[in-house]
C-alpha cells in the first residue's frame, strides 16, 4: 500500500502521456486546431488510458486518428452507444481501440479512451478541431488552449459521469508543449500577442496578411496558453465563401457552398457615452472554496466598482452562492445612498468559504422573483467554472431569456467555456474571461456598459443573391447586439453561379429609436484551401441548434436522427455520437488484467475549506480527476483540501486494502493521518471515479482544523486592516463617492489622491461648494492621472458629471483650474464632461 503526501505519482507511476504537440490554423475569426498526443506504455501489462481534455464550448472536433507503432488508425463518426459497443467489442477481443465522446453533463469535456497499449509500446494521438476565436474589449481575436481544467464540483446525490480530471503541482507534469500559429486574414494583421513566452512574429508576404508565431523553446505545459490575434480595420466586415466536398451527398451541407460572415459593427460615439437610467441589476457571485484569495479579493474589489457605477433610480440585488446561496436583500431594492453602503457593509466581508460550486438553486430562486415594471433585468454571473450540471444551467437561462439578460464572466484558468459562453448566448448577454494577469475590473465594467446601453431592437439579416443561388441559414437569429461585440453568420448557399457572381447580406436594426444598416458585398467564388474549416463550424452550429431546441416542431425522434445525420456527415462530433476506431493486431485475447492509468493535470488551487466556513458543513470535495485510475488491486484518487490561504501543510488519510486516496490537506506533517475525515470510495466505485461518503467523522480532524481556522480569521481581519492602509489609491477613491454620484470633502479624500488635507483646503476656491469642490477634484485626479484605467472608473465619472451638471453651480471654471494646479494636471472642463 503507498503512503505519501499529495500526489506523487509522476515518480512511483510513470505516466505514459510524453508530450503534446499543437498547431494552429487562424483564418479570420476561426481556427482549426491540430493536437498531437504522445503516449507510451511502461507498465510491465496491457494499459488502458483514459484522458479527458478541455475544448472550448463551441468547439467542432472533426478529426481523430492514432498511430501504433508503424500502423495507422483513423477513426470515424458513429452514433454514440453503437461506437461505445465496438469499442467494448475490440477491447475484448484483443484489438487495439480508440473511443472519443462528448460528455454529457458538459459539452467542453472530452473523454479519450485509448484502448489497450502492450508493454513497451508507444501511441500517438492525432486530435482536430475548429472553433470560432472570441473578440476581446481592445478588439484583439482570443485563442486559449487549456493546460488546467478546474475541479468540476459534483453535488451529492447527482448522477453526473465518473470522469474527473486529477490535478497536480506544475513541477509534476511530465510532459511538455510544442505550439505554433500560422495567421491569414483579408486584413492586414497588426500583432500577435500571448501570455507565454513567443519567438518573433514571422510575415510570409508583403502586405502582412499571412504570418506565423510559436512558443519559445522549453514551455511547460503549466498554464492556459494564451494567443491575442490583431487585425488593421477590424471593424470592417468580412465575408468567407467555402467550396463543398466533392465527394459528399449532392444537396447535402457538406457538398454546397457554405458563406461565413463576420459582422463587428462600430457604434458612434454619441451611442456609446449614452447609458441607461433604469434597470434591475442582480449579481451572484461565485463563493465557493476555489474562489480563495485572489480571486475573491478582486470579486470584492469589482463588485465596488460596480454598486458605485449603477444609476440612480436602477434596482439591485447581490447574491453570492456555493453549497448553499445567500442574498443581501429579500429582494431587489432601489439604489440609494442607503442601500449602497448596505451593500458594501456585506461586500467587504465576503470571503469564498460557501464550500462547493452549486449555481442552479440560487438561479431558480432568482427567476422566481417577479420583474420589476420598466426595469428590465440584468443578470451578472460571476463563477470560476466549477460546475458539473452545466447544461441544466444553460437551459435554465434560455428558459428565462424572454426577461432577462445574462452576462457571465469566468473566473481563473480553466473556466469552463461552454458553461461562460453558454449562458451569455442563451440570455442575449456578453461573455468574458478573466485569466493569468487579467484584471477582473475593466471586463466586467465593459459588460456594464453593454448592459445600460440602450437594447438594439428589430434585428433582421436578409440576402440578396442570384436567382440561380438559394440560402440557408444555419445560424440561430442575432438575439443581442452591443457594441464590441461580434457575430457570425453561417449560410449554406445551393445552386451554381458563374465565378464573378456577387452576394449581399444586409443586417437592419433599430437603436434608440434610430435605424441603422450595416451592407456587405462578397464574391461566390469559394475561398481556395479552407480545410472545410466554415462547412465544420457550419455544421456545428446547426448541431447545436437542433440540440439546443432552437428548431421547433421537431419531434425528439427526429431531432437525434437529424442530428446523428449531420455529425456523421460533416465529421463532427455532437452529443449523440462518438469517434470510434479498431485495429484488428493479431486477434488474440489480452492476457492479464488491464490497467486503467490517468494523465495528471496541473492545477493552482484545489478545493478549499476557507476560515470562515462552518467546520459542520464542509462539503465532499466531488472533484473531475484527470483522470481516475484503477486496477485489481489499487486505485486512488487525489483530493484536494486546503486551509486556504494561510495553511498549506500537506497530509495523508488512512484506506482500506482496495483503496487509497491521497488528500493534500491543512494538517500539520506530523498529524495522524486518522485524523482526517474522509472515507475511501468503494471498490464497486473505482472504475467510475466518483467520491462517496468517508467511514466516519473524526472529532479529533474537526479539533485540528479549528484550531488552523481560529488562527485564519484573526488573521484575516489583521491583513483586512493592512489591505486598507495599502489598497489601490483609485479604488480607494471610489469607495469615497456618493451613491449620487458626488464626492464629500472627506479627510480621506486628499490621502487618496496622494495630497494633505492642508493642501486640499487651501487650494478651494473662496466661494466654492466644498461638494462641488471634492467632485471636481475627484475628476481632475481621474482624467488626468488614470487614463489608463479609464474603462474601469469611464461610468461613475459620468455619474459624478451628471450630478454636477445638474447643481448648475457657479465656481465650476475655478474650482477646474484650481484642481488641475493642485494636483499638476492640465484636463479641460470639457473633457469632464462639463
Amino acid at each position: 500500500m503507498v503512503r505519501a503526501c499529495g500526489l506523487l505519482t509522476a515518480q512511483k507511476e510513470p505516466v505514459p502521456l510524453k508530450s503534446i504537440e499543437v498547431e494552429l490554423e487562424v483564418r479570420d475569426h476561426v481556427a482549426t486546431v491540430v493536437s498531437t498526443l504522445n503516449y507510451e506504455n511502461k507498465e510491465d501489462k496491457p494499459l488502458e488510458a483514459v484522458f479527458v481534455f478541455p475544448l472550448p464550448g463551441d468547439a467542432a472536433v472533426c478529426h481523430f486518428n492514432a498511430k501504433i507503432g508503424q500502423t495507422q488508425i483513423v477513426a470515424e463518426v458513429k452514433e454514440k452507444q453503437k461506437a461505445r459497443e465496438e469499442y467494448d467489442d475490440a477491447l475484448s477481443s484483443g484489438q487495439q481501440a480508440f473511443l472519443l465522446e462528448e460528455s454529457l453533463q458538459s459539452p467542453d469535456i472530452f473523454s479519450l479512451s485509448v484502448g489497450s497499449l502492450p508493454p513497451g509500446e508507444s501511441a500517438s494521438i492525432r486530435l482536430e478541431y475548429v472553433t470560432e476565436l472570441a473578440v476581446q474589449a481592445d478588439d484583439g481575436l482570443r485563442f486559449c488552449l487549456p493546460a488546467v481544467f478546474n475541479p468540476r464540483y459534483q453535488p451529492q446525490g447527482s448522477e453526473g459521469a465518473g470522469v474527473q480530471v486529477t490535478s497536480v503541482p506544475a513541477s509534476l507534469v511530465p510532459y511538455s508543449l510544442s505550439f505554433s500559429a500560422r495567421v491569414s486574414s483579408p486584413r492586414p494583421i497588426s500583432k500577435v500577442e500571448s501570455n507565454c513566452s513567443l519567438d518573433p512574429l514571422q510575415y510570409l508576404n508583403t502586405d502582412q496578411t499571412q504570418a506565423t508565431v510559436k512558443l519559445a523553446a522549453g514551455h511547460k505545459f503549466d498554464r492556459d496558453v494564451e494567443l491575442l490575434i490583431y487585425y488593421k480595420d477590424a471593424h470592417q466586415p468580412t465575408a468567407v465563401v467555402e467550396a463543398g466536398q466533392v465527394s459528399a451527398e449532392p444537396g447535402s451541407l457538406m457538398a454546397d457552398s457554405v458563406v461565413m460572415v463576420s459582422l463587428y459593427p462600430e457604434f458612434p460615439q454619441s451611442v456609446t457615452s449614452s447609458v441607461a437610467s433604469c434597470g434591475e441589476f442582480v449579481l451572484l457571485m461565485d463563493r465557493s472554496g476555489s474562489m480563495s484569495n485572489t480571486r475573491i479579493s478582486s470579486a470584492r474589489d469589482t463588485l465596488l466598482l460596480l454598486l458605485k457605477s449603477l444609476p440612480m433610480g436602477c434596482y439591485f440585488n447581490i447574491y453570492s452562492f456555493g453549497s448553499r446561496y445567500e442574498h443581501i436583500f429579500p429582494k431587489s431594492v432601489e439604489y440609494s445612498q442607503q442601500t449602497m453602503e448596505e451593500a458594501l457593509k456585506t461586500v467587504v466581508q465576503m470571503e469564498a468559504n460557501l464550500g462547493g460550486t452549486e449555481m442552479l438553486q440560487p438561479l431558480k430562486h432568482i427567476y422566481s422573483q417577479p420583474c420589476i415594471p420598466n426595469q428590465p433585468r440584468q443578470l451578472f454571473v460571476f463563477t470560476d467554472g466549477e460546475v458539473w450540471d452545466t447544461k441544466e444551467v444553460i437551459d435554465l437561462v434560455k428558459k428565462n431569456s424572454d426577461s432577462h439578460r445574462c452576462f457571465s464572466f469566468g473566473i481563473g484558468e480553466g473556466a469552463s467555456s461552454a458553461l461562460i459562453n453558454g449562458m451569455a448566448k442563451e440570455g442575449g448577454g456578453h461573455a468574458q474571461f478573466i485569466t493569468g494577469t487579467d484584471r477582473m475590473q475593466p471586463k466586467v465594467m465593459q459588460s456594464l456598459r453593454f448592459a445600460l446601453q440602450l437594447a438594439v431592437v428589430d434585428i433582421s439579416v436578409t440576402w440578396d443573391l442570384p436567382k440561380e443561388v438559394s440560402v440557408t441559414v444555419l445560424s440561430p437569429p442575432i438575439t443581442a447586439l452591443f457594441p464590441g461585440q461580434r457575430s457570425l453568420i453561417y449560410a449554406q448557399l445551393s445552386g451554381q453561379s458563374s465565378e464573378a457572381a456577387e452576394g449581399c447580406v444586409t443586417v437592419k436594426y433599430s437603436l434608440a429609436g434610430h435605424p441603422s444598416e450595416n451592407q456587405l458585398h462578397f464574391s461566390l467564388r469559394p475561398a481556395e484551401d479552407t480545410g472545410l474549416t466554415v462547412h465544420k463550424l457550419g455544421a456545428r452550429t446547426l448541431i447545436h441548434s437542433l440540440e439546443e431546441g432552437e428548431h421547433r416542431g421537431w419531434q425528439d425522434t427526429k431531432v437525434k436522427e437529424k442530428v446523428v445525420q449531420l455529425s456523421v456527415q460533416s465529421g463532427i462530433s455532437s452529443s449523440l455520437t462518438a469517434f470510434i476506431a479498431v485495429f484488428n493486431n493479431n486477434g488474440e485475447a489480452i492476457q492479464g488484467p488491464l490497467l486503467h492509468k490517468n494523465i495528471l493535470k496541473h492545477d493552482y488551487v484545489d478545493c478549499t475549506l476557507s476560515p470562515y466556513q462552518d467546520y459542520e458543513d464542509l462539503q465532499e470535495p466531488s472533484v473531475l480527476t484527470m483522470g481516475y485510475m484503477y486496477a485489481d488491486q489499487e486505485s486512488y484518487d487525489y483530493v484536494g483540501c486546503t486551509l486556504n490561504p494561510y495553511q498549506n501543510c500537506e497530509g495523508y488519510m488512512d484506506a482500506d486494502q482496495e483503496s487509497g486516496d491521497y488528500m493534500d490537506c491543512a494538517l500539520p506533517l506530523d498529524q495522524d493521518y486518522e485524523t482526517c475525515s474522509y472515507k475511501p470510495r468503494n471498490k464497486s466505485d473505482s472504475k467510475t471515479g466518483v467520491f462517496t461518503q468517508m467511514k466516519k467523522i473524526l472529532s479529533d480532524f474537526w479539533k485540528s482544523c479549528k484550531t488552523v481556522a481560529d488562527g485564519a480569521l484573526k488573521s484575516v481581519s489583521e491583513a483586512s486592516v493592512s489591505e486598507q492602509q495599502t489598497r489601490d489609491p483609485l479604488l480607494q477613491l471610489v469607495s469615497l463617492q456618493e451613491a449620487t454620484g458626488k464626492w464629500l470633502l472627506d479627510p480621506a479624500l486628499p490621502t487618496a489622491l496622494g495630497k494633505t488635507n492642508e493642501e486640499v483646503e487651501k487650494s478651494k476656491p473662496v466661494l466654492a461648494n466644498k461638494e462641488i469642490w471634492a467632485t471636481i477634484l475627484a475628476l481632475i485626479w481621474l482624467h488626468g492621472l488614470k487614463m489608463d484605467s479609464k474603462n474601469e472608473w469611464d461610468l461613475l465619472a459620468m455619474k459624478a458629471a451628471s450630478w454636477l451638471r445638474a447643481q448648475n453651480a457657479p465656481w465650476v471654471t475655478e474650482c477646474v483650474e484650481a484642481a488641475n494646479l493642485l494636483l499638476g494636471c492640465s484636463v479641460m472642463k470639457e473633457a469632464l464632461g462639463l
